[in-house]
């Protein structure tokens, strides 16, 4: 059972519509748009006269379907036509969503001659003598490169570099929002590996930090290895660490509303992609019990035929016992179930086949591995992907804090034991006392998150290390 689609901002609508004045006009256009399932959010009038008066009715619908379904009832009211309808989403995209603005005011020759020639001639040669100015004389103390090459964007697939561009100028938009990062996009026209590692590299000077974004597995691991090794900026791949981290922190609040300790817990994994595996692998340094993870073919086991690489390091670390199966004989039995992969692999029988008080993470986006809804009957704690859900978990908690860290470190590279401190840090958020079913993770808006997650990762980096960890 898929869960129902619900009207939100994401499918927000204007409508420019003229009808007839009378003293129950706006009631009729209102009563309509509710009737058709949407939400009235405002009604502006743009013009009047004795006869006709004209209005923006913006809603929110569920999607694009359900937009014309809307605007079809407005169409069909005696009186009533449709000037123009206007996608609020597009329109906020028009243009695009970020701009480099300038920190200098430039208002005279003195200022022009410090910022510029002669005097920036001055400063070039002082990093020529000592390269590790730049991070102080330059943008490289505050930017990092939001890297993609568009094989993996968000759940649509690969849609190639222009079509990646929205995503990550919303990413670099988020960086500056919650933490004061300027970063910017860097969308690649290739998918081959030695390329972007070339090109990455090349690029590396002007940057502090360089986040990964909507990449395929399983060759994300291997362009971030090879520019770890090859970088002296730390190098993220958010779509696994970034998940992995908040993943941590939700589940380290949901054991301890539940009453139990992460090292006595059995964790079933649906999905061994990029968030998977750096989920399982974050949770082995947390001290679980034991890991069984699903992908396609089942659950990973040890000899079982045709096992990637990553896959082969899994298995080695992970499901102490052995088992084969399905995800649904995988499930049974487990304390906690924990989704990156597909809509409605999982139902609420198989939820009450698992140990006393499951928890059930569900993060698959925009449809969930099972309904939140019947996954509650069973489970004594559900989050999902969803920011219609409570318990959202969200990579915004993560990386603008951990990337504020790393630039604050003025650090070379990532470690395990700074993803573990992030992750308390975005559980401390909440804290222990106020946790409950319905409150394991911070809002993203919580002011309280970056830099809390910053401080953690600044304290975990310093002195600098080199590249490596994941």
């Amino acid at each position: 059972m898929s869960i129902a689609k619900l009207p939100s901002a994401g499918f927000s609508i204007t409508v420019r519509v003229a009808l007839i004045a009378d003293a129950s006009a706006i009631g009729r256009l209102t009563t309509a748009v509710g009737e058709a399932g949407a939400i009235v959010t405002a009604l502006d009038v743009v013009s009047s006269d004795h006869r006709r008066v004209v209005v923006d009715l913006t809603c929110d619908t569920s999607d694009t379907a359900h937009a014309e379904r809307v605007t079809g009832a407005l169409e069909a009211l005696p009186g009533v036509t449709v000037r123009k309808v206007s996608d609020r989403t597009f329109l906020l995209h028009l243009g695009g969503k970020i701009e480099v603005t300038p920190k200098v005011s430039l208002r005279n020759r003195d200022e022009l001659s410090m910022a510029y020639t002669p005097g920036v001639a001055r400063v070039c040669q002082a990093i020529a003598d000592n390269p590790d100015d730049a991070r102080r004389l330059t943008i490289k103390r505050n930017t990092v490169a939001v890297v993609t090459d568009g094989s993996a964007v968000l759940g649509l697939g690969n849609l190639g570099p222009a079509a990646a561009l929205p995503v990550m100028e919303g990413k670099a938009a988020l960086f500056k929002k919650f933490a004061g990062v300027d970063a910017w996009p860097v969308c690649l026209d290739t998918q081959d590996t030695d390329q972007i590692v070339e090109i990455v590299t090349a690029i590396a000077p002007v940057y502090g930090g360089i986040n990964l974004e909507d990449i395929a597995a399983p060759r994300c691991f291997e362009i971030e290895a090879r520019l770890r090794e090859r970088l002296d900026i730390p190098v993220f791949h958010d779509d696994q660490h970034g998940t992995a981290i908040v993943v941590l922190a939700a589940l380290t609040n949901a054991l301890h509303v539940v009453g139990k300790r992460i090292e006595d817990v059995r964790i079933t994994v649906s999905g061994a992609g990029a968030a998977g595996t750096a989920i399982m692998n974050l949770l082995l340094k947390a001290g679980v019990g034991d890991i069984i993870a699903c992908d396609r073919p089942g659950a990973l086991h040890r000899g079982m035929a045709g096992l990637s690489p990553a896959w082969q390091r899994l298995v080695e670390c992970t499901n102490r016992d052995n088992f084969s199966g399905t995800l649904a004989k995988a499930v049974a039995g487990s304390d906690v179930f924990i989704g990156v992969s597909a809509p409605n692999v999982l139902s609420g029988a198989d939820v009450a086949t698992m140990a006393t008080d499951p928890i059930v993470f569900a993060l698959a986006n925009p449809d969930p591995e099972i309904d939140p809804r019947e996954a509650a009957e069973h489970a004594a704690i559900v989050a999902t992907g969803r920011s219609d859900q409570p318990n959202q978990i969200n990579n915004v908690l993560a990386f603008p804090g951990v990337f504020r860290g790393m630039l604050d470190a003025q650090a070379t590279g990532w470690s395990d034991e700074a993803a573990l401190a992030a992750a308390e840090a975005i559980a401390g958020v909440v804290g222990r006392d106020k946790a409950n079913p319905s409150f394991i993770v911070p809002s993203v808006f919580d002011p309280h998150v970056a830099p809390a997650v910053a401080q953690a990762v600044k304290d975990a980096l310093r002195p600098p290390q080199t590249n490596g960890g994941s």
